[in-house]
């Protein structure tokens, strides 16, 4: 087989180390720590309101809840980016890019805030409830339609096309190595379940969302936490290297302590998506009192997507030599690791895991791509023609080579990340102004309640009625 990179393959790494040594590393720290700053570190201090709203939005009567939106953008979380992902950042950059994983989720868990609070205040009604995200606020927020329709396309070619390869790819290659399955029958399999589920409306992906994800990250952090026991004087020890790792002389005199920084961001935004733009199409679903209460919910994923789930898969490689004796990465790596800890018979069972998380991945991501084609207002003929793309690039990843689709992957997500970061820069005032609006009123022992006037001067509002007391008002000049 060649493994030369052909010219498109170069000309796609070039712009990746523009991206990603450069621009990126300095937008997602920079907007995130002024946004950590500007919220009084929202992401420590209101942890317990994150957890209480969570558990709050568990039933409603009228469409998608808010815990169903916080499954949906979970669903495209928790994926292979948490599995596969973490591997490769500890192949390329060592066990010191955790820490900077780690980091880069904390610092961007209020950018997630920031960017689902606004989906939400933007979102408008459809016919199965809301729907919004960036492209929706960056055309009714900022005035500029010409960057949604960018933001919009961005992100159906990013997420349904290609991220849909890159999971599709990740099953087929872990069932390849568990049970020696062709590929090309696996990938059928998937894409015959994915047409049921996907012609079945957002009712049905919220639903099955909900219910694969909260097993499948109930069953992968026991797994996880049993591994971190069996081996549990060995802890100190890990923790220790990832930090030790991330700082060490030898990393930097080695000139590799940009890898290590670039690795660690990478996967982990692959990862937790934080200000990136995707979450905020599901968290724009959800029937809720408050903008604020999504976005706290978002908040929140950030922080278990990567400080408990991807750290249960850095904790079973990094407790085992495997990543020190071999050349193994990505899913064939953590499947190695696993079978040292629990016998050989984990290789297969996390293959089955795989499955069932990039299958979650794969609504989640679809799921992206429909309401965008929606913004671009695309009828019923487009929207056959995208359910169709996405089941042929679903086939495709199945048996294509994989770092092509991984490098095309990091590209897609520089854009989107670059276009989003700025545009919820320039309109993060209204978020704060209704974390301000939520923040008054759960001090005077109130559910907070968001109307289209509760932030003065707000236009462009659709999915929020007016205020009582303007109702009223208006009632009486009428």
């Amino acid at each position: 087989m060649n493994n030369t990179p052909s010219p498109f393959e170069l000309w796609v790494l070039d712009v990746n180390d523009f991206f990603w040594s450069k621009l990126l590393i300095v937008l997602l720290i920079g907007v995130g720590l002024y946004f950590t700053f500007r919220s009084k570190f929202l992401q420590v201090r209101l942890i317990p309101e994150m957890l209480r709203v969570l558990m709050e939005g568990r039933s409603s009567k009228k469409g998608i809840t808010p815990f169903q939106a916080f499954c949906i953008s979970m669903a495209a979380r928790v994926g292979t980016g948490n599995i596969t992902g973490i591997a490769i950042a500890i192949h390329l950059g060592g066990p010191g890019s955790i820490f900077w994983m780690w980091i880069l989720a904390i610092i961007s868990s209020v950018s997630a805030f920031i960017e689902s609070t606004l989906a939400q205040i933007y979102k408008i009604k459809d016919g199965d409830g809301f729907r919004g995200g960036p492209a929706y606020y960056m055309e009714k927020g900022l005035k500029k339609r010409w960057l949604g329709i960018l933001f919009a396309i961005l992100i159906t070619l990013s997420f349904a096309l290609i991220f849909n390869a890159v999971q599709s790819n990740t099953i087929t290659l872990a069932f390849e190595q568990a049970f020696d399955t062709n590929r090309f029958v696996v990938g059928i399999i998937m894409v015959v379940c994915f047409a049921f589920i996907i012609f079945g409306g957002i009712k049905r992906i919220a639903k099955m969302s909900e219910y694969i994800v909260v097993i499948l990250a109930v069953l992968y952090i026991a797994i996880a936490v049993l591994v971190v026991v069996m081996n549990i004087t060995q802890l100190p020890g890990v923790i220790s290297l990832i930090v030790k790792n991330a700082f060490g002389f030898e990393q930097v005199a080695g000139g590799t302590l940009g890898a290590i920084v670039m690795n660690g961001i990478k996967r982990g935004l692959f990862s937790n998506e934080a200000g990136m733009g995707s979450a905020p199409n599901a968290a724009a679903t959800a029937v809720t009192s408050h903008p604020a209460k999504q976005g706290l919910i978002q908040a929140f994923g950030v922080l278990t997507d990567t400080l408990i789930i991807c750290s249960s898969t850095a904790f079973i490689v990094l407790f085992s030599n495997v990543y020190k004796t071999t050349n193994l990465s990505g899913i064939e790596l953590t499947q190695a690791s696993l079978n040292t800890h629990i016998g050989s018979w984990a290789s297969a069972l996390l293959a089955i895991m795989i499955f069932l998380f990039a299958f979650s991945t794969l609504i989640g991501n679809y799921y992206y791509g429909e309401t965008n084609i929606e913004f671009l207002n695309g009828g019923k003929v487009w929207l056959s023609v995208y359910r169709v793309a996405v089941l042929i690039m679903i086939l495709f990843g199945s048996v294509a080579k994989i770092s092509l689709v991984w490098n095309l992957a990091d590209l897609f997500m520089g854009l989107m990340v670059v276009v989003n970061l700025l545009s919820i820069l320039f309109l993060s005032k209204i978020a704060f102004a209704a974390l301000k609006d939520y923040m008054r009123q759960r001090k005077q022992g109130k559910d907070p309640v968001f109307y289209r006037d509760s932030i003065p001067g707000l236009d462009g509002i659709e999915g929020w009625e007016d205020s009582p007391s303007k109702r009223n008002l208006e009632k009486h000049n009428a």
